[in-house]
């Protein structure tokens, strides 16, 4: 079968033939979405569309829509598997109508669902399926994508900017009662600011249909299907496409953990648990009010597995966040004494465990270049080793214990950060035991837990410098980064889906410099080979002084590949100034400023020489150092 499809399909090419069947129930057809939900065909000469559906337990399936004037019970749908395949083919029905499948249970009821597998819903609160044409999409991205077949992910740069399209920005004008931006808008204006700034990436929060925006995409009820919100699957393709054509990657937040109750979406979608264990102890999460999806049951496993794939191929992004690894991996994961056991009696969860092994491993072989990053806040073993080593497969994982460590040392007032130093220095102690991301994203920024700037105590003017120093510290340590939208800038107040970022703050000269600051970090970031790859190689870290507690400053280096163009970091995290601040070097030589916290461009003053002759004078175990004046809640990076 073909990866590109185009909008009308003769029939055979639609109809499931007895080996998709074979492979479906194995959980291996890895383009099940071509023939599952609703595609465009002909027949005998005439238009009109295929529909397929998944429903095992069923008595009757139905097909009701714009097509047939919603008649519930018109259009039948015939069973053609065992396994609970049913399929039909509705005369004149076409792209761009809506529809819902109308399944009579084992209870003689009938219920109305959207379709597992459809590729366009309907603006919420309306929450049909709508038959998508899926055309031959004009991409222009045909460099990008053989680049990225040919790249290592871990040697290369990535700056990740994570952001909810929906309340980045708003515009209200048009009679737009959600102020939401158009995926063909929102292209432009993102690009733009994440050239200026220096970002790599960005990953999009809430891209599958979801019916609540308060859940920001995590309740999924459309897998198949870019949320309607912001526009059409076509205009969803193009701003992938236009991300890409200049040179940004994007990532999206994928979460086959669990998905809510709603009546029209997965949960006992046939009139029994389906998608899900039909044990409650194993198919709900009971902190979250949602169901778990069944890894075991072969068909949905395909489902998850192949919307992956579906994403990738069919809309060219370049990875995915998996979501909440953490409560797949454990079987009493927020449930208390209430769990079932493996069938070693231990609390792993077996076919979850290698539902991700399949996932990461088919990427990796059709897909190469394209990442996979696990939210997993445990110390599972191995989580970005490949399945042949015994690992998991990811690509990355986000540092959750170092993200946890950082904000709990800069929420301390300085005075008392002596007593919390080796929170800044743990996380180098195992660094290196995985492909890490440093992330600052959406959830350490809501739910009282303030905002990035208002974490820190103390006044306004302490609260930036010592943000810029904070920033730079994350940037020099080892590990790609993320950063939520906002933060770069000092966004006050706690981020929220229903308003878009405080913008208007940037008048502010001290938020603009920050803004500044960031941009000028981003870009370091990208320039130096010494902080943009190699993150998983300990060569690349060396310690100057890692001890300096009383005075709260970190000093260390970050080896570029070729011995070329390092860096030297130099953070202080207190108020204090330090004009006769001397620090060890490792080799004689000029060391040049690189960037500067407190320079002019940046709010501060120009005081420190941009240039400074390494001298024979021991200090910090080496024999040659150098000395500047470091004001309080200064960062410096210097070249050698």
């Amino acid at each position: 079968m073909s990866r590109s499809s185009e909008s009308v399909k003769t029939i055979e090419n639609c109809f499931m033939t007895d080996y998709d069947k074979y492979l479906f129930g194995r959980g291996i057809h890895y383009e099940i979405y071509n023939k599952m939900g609703a595609h465009p065909a002909s027949k005998d000469g005439q238009d009109g569309v295929h529909f397929a559906l998944w429903a095992p337990n069923a008595k009757e399936v139905f097909v009701a829509g714009d097509f047939n004037g919603w008649d519930a019970g018109r259009d039948r749908m015939e069973k053609t598997s065992d396994t609970g395949v049913y399929e039909c083919f509705i005369p004149g029905a076409k792209a761009g109508q809506c529809y819902k499948y109308v399944i009579k249970t084992p209870f003689d009821t009938y219920i109305y669902k959207a379709d597992p597998y459809g590729s366009w819903s309907q603006v919420r609160p309306e929450n049909a399926s709508r038959i998508y044409a899926d055309r031959a999409y004009p991409w222009e991205d045909g460099e990008w994508i053989e680049n990225r077949k040919n790249s290592t992910p871990f040697d290369q740069v990535m700056s990740i900017y994570e952001c909810h399209i929906g309340s980045w920005r708003k515009d209200y004008s048009n009679e737009n009662p959600t102020g939401f931006y158009s995926y063909i808008r929102f292209a432009a204006e993102i690009t733009e600011y994440l050239l200026e700034m220096g970002y790599t990436h960005v990953e999009l929060m809430g891209i599958a249909e979801h019916p609540l925006d308060a859940s920001w995409g995590y309740q999924v009820t459309g897998y198949y299907a870019p949320t309607s919100r912001y526009g059409s699957p076509d205009e969803f393709k193009y701003l992938v496409n236009y991300l890409h054509k200049h040179g940004i990657g994007v990532i999206l937040d994928w979460v086959p953990a669990h998905f809510p109750k709603d009546a029209h979406g997965l949960a006992d979608f046939d009139g029994y648990p389906e998608y899900e264990h039909a044990d409650p102890r194993q198919g709900e999460h009971p902190d979250w009010g949602t169901k778990v999806f069944n890894y075991g049951r072969a068909e949905v496993s395909n489902f998850l597995i192949a919307n992956a794939l579906y994403w990738v191929e069919k809309y060219h992004v370049d990875g995915l966040r998996v979501d909440a690894v953490a409560s797949m991996l454990y079987l009493d994961y927020g449930r208390g004494d209430n769990w079932v056991a493996n069938k070693y009696g231990g609390r792993e969860n077996l076919e979850a465990i290698e539902f991700l092994k399949h996932l990461n491993s088919i990427l990796r072989t059709r897909d190469p270049g394209v990442v996979t990053i696990a939210e997993d806040s445990t110390a599972w073993p191995k989580v970005t080793a490949s399945p042949e080593d015994g690992g998991l497969g990811f690509t990355y994982k986000w540092n959750m214990g170092w993200m946890n460590d950082f904000l709990e040392y800069l929420g301390d007032d300085a005075i008392y950060r002596k007593y919390d130093h080796n929170k800044m220095t743990f996380s180098l102690m195992y660094a290196f035991s995985e492909n890490y991301i440093l992330v600052l994203s959406h959830d350490e920024v809501v739910h009282l837990k303030k905002s990035m700037f208002e974490k820190y105590p103390g006044s306004d003017g302490a609260r930036f410098e010592d943000l810029k120093s904070a920033y730079t510290f994350m940037f020099g340590h080892p590990g790609k980064k993320l950063l939520f939208m906002g933060n770069e800038f000092g966004q006050r107040r706690e981020w929220s889906e229903e308003r878009q970022l405080d913008w208007d703050i940037l008048a502010d000269g001290r938020n603009y410099a920050l803004k500044e600051y960031m941009k000028s970090l981003l870009h370091v970031y990208r320039d130096y080979p010494a902080v943009s790859t190699r993150d998983s190689d300990p060569q690349t870290f060396e310690w100057i002084n890692a001890d300096d507690r009383d005075r709260s400053i970190f000093s260390f280096v970050r080896w570029s590949p070729d011995g070329m163009r390092n860096l030297l970091f130099v953070c202080n995290f207190t108020p204090v100034d330090r004009m006769d601040y001397k620090v060890g070097v490792p080799r004689p030589g000029k060391y040049r400023l690189v960037l500067d916290s407190e320079s002019a461009r940046f709010g501060g003053s120009d005081i420190t020489d941009s240039e400074i002759e390494a001298v024979r004078d021991y200090c910090d175990g080496r024999e040659y150092s150098i000395s500047f004046a470091l004001r309080g809640f200064e960062a410096c990076i210097w070249e050698f």
